[in-house]
């Protein structure tokens, strides 16, 4: 068993029974049951068990391990929130403001170029194989939304215009800001993303003391925010190197925002 609360793995058994009945699984005909499928799942989440020692111990083999697993993922998955429901949930709640950021999750090399030539999935911030997901936490760092995976050379701006800045406008609109670092700087025109001020490379001297103060505001806010995905790689383990196709890296994210969100 793992060190998960017992809640949890019901959740995740009913969940997989759900699913099961509704596809038309007949009884007695899958090897593992779903409770049992529901702690290897949750043992390779944790632990970051190779799925062919799961597989062995549960007495299936590697492929049936595999298809077990996949389809834990999407059933989690499919039950992530949206970003537009988080916002309006966090618009209702009355939410001062969301934390805006991204995270890589590393990965196996994988093979694709970009249009220079590099490796696509190549991060030179961490320099390793990795996937970008952009999410929001609240203000005390609950973790809300994630998005789903672009490869490791995006640009956390060029990642969250396609997957957080469109649902933000109306939401910024309605009075709910978003705070961010320094790498979606020009992404606040219009829509009220509150990033940190800068020196201009063609200018001398340091920032106002009106601007370092802003600056320092703002990542007093913002710093428990920065913690919600290290949380989240650290009680879900899988998320510190994902083993499986890096397009699968947001549906293993997005599992353990369900899982994380059972476990509170």
């Amino acid at each position: 068993m793992p060190d998960v609360p017992r809640p949890v793995v019901e959740f995740v058994a009913h969940l997989l029974a759900a699913h099961r009945q509704a596809i038309g699984t007949r009884r007695g005909t899958r090897v593992l049951g779903p409770f049992c499928q529901a702690v290897f799942i949750l043992c390779w989440f944790r632990d970051h068990t190779c799925v062919h020692c799961l597989a062995r111990d549960a007495g299936i083999s590697q492929a049936t391990g595999y298809r077990y697993l996949h389809e834990g993922i999407d059933v989690l998955a499919a039950r992530a929130p949206d970003l537009a429901e988080v916002l309006e949930h966090c618009l209702r709640e009355s939410v001062p403001f969301v934390i805006l950021d991204g995270t890589l999750v590393r990965c196996d090399r994988v093979a694709g170029e970009t249009e220079r030539g590099t490796d696509l999935w190549y991060s030179i911030r961490i320099k390793h194989f990795a996937g970008n997901v952009q999410f929001h936490a609240a203000p005390d760092g609950t973790p809300l939304w994630v998005s789903d995976v672009e490869p490791g050379s995006t640009h956390d701006l060029s990642a969250a215009r396609l997957h957080a800045l469109p649902a933000l406008c109306p939401a910024a609109v309605h009075g709910l800001p978003t705070l961010a670092d320094i790498a979606y700087l020009g992404a606040g025109a219009g829509i009220r993303i509150h990033v940190p001020f800068r020196e201009h490379p063609d200018l001398p001297g340091d920032l106002s003391p009106n601007n370092q103060t802003y600056n320092k505001l703002l990542r007093g806010l913002r710093f428990p925010g920065e913690r919600a995905m290290a949380v989240l790689k650290q009680r879900w383990r899988t998320l510190q190197h994902v083993t499986l196709s890096p397009n699968r890296i947001g549906a293993i994210t997005e599992a353990a925002l369900v899982l994380n969100n059972a476990w509170q």
